[in-house]
């Protein structure tokens, strides 16, 4: 990938390549799915780690996912809203999850999230509430 372009959505990506033939382009589908059901099996068994640490580190949490889940079921067709992907990401309606697991951020984690959103790659979100993330 050009170091100097900037990866915004899932299809500018390096790892969006053409497949040789339809197998190989199965495969990768599949393969991509069984990643991504055991990010979501480790987020689930990691209920500790917080939405705001993800994004201090990683620059993207359950939210981004979330709302990124939600724009590839739309680039598909399908009807899907928020709420149904959020569910979907965190195995539990937001607001449940949200209240059994997410702690209040410390004013050491907002000062670091704010520092960390000028970085590459952050998913861009409400600064007033890193668990809002808007993904990107």
């Amino acid at each position: 990938m050009d170091e100097n372009k900037t990866r915004n959505t899932p299809a500018d990506s390096a790892h969006d390549t053409a497949a040789d033939t339809p197998l190989e382009a199965a495969l990768a589908t599949e393969l991509d799915a069984a990643v991504l059901r055991r990010l979501l099996s480790h987020f689930d068994d990691r209920k500790d780690v917080q939405n705001i640490e993800l994004m201090i580190l990683a620059g993207f949490c359950r939210n981004c996912l979330s709302k990124w889940y939600l724009e590839a079921a739309r680039e598909q067709g399908i009807d899907l809203d928020l709420d149904a992907a959020r569910e979907r990401i965190y195995g539990m309606p937001y607001g449940e999850w949200k209240s059994r697991y997410q702690a209040e951020a410390t004013p050491e984690q907002l000062a670091k999230f704010k520092e960390s959103q000028g970085k590459e790659g952050f998913a861009t979100g409400n600064p007033k509430d890193p668990g809002t993330s808007s993904g990107g």
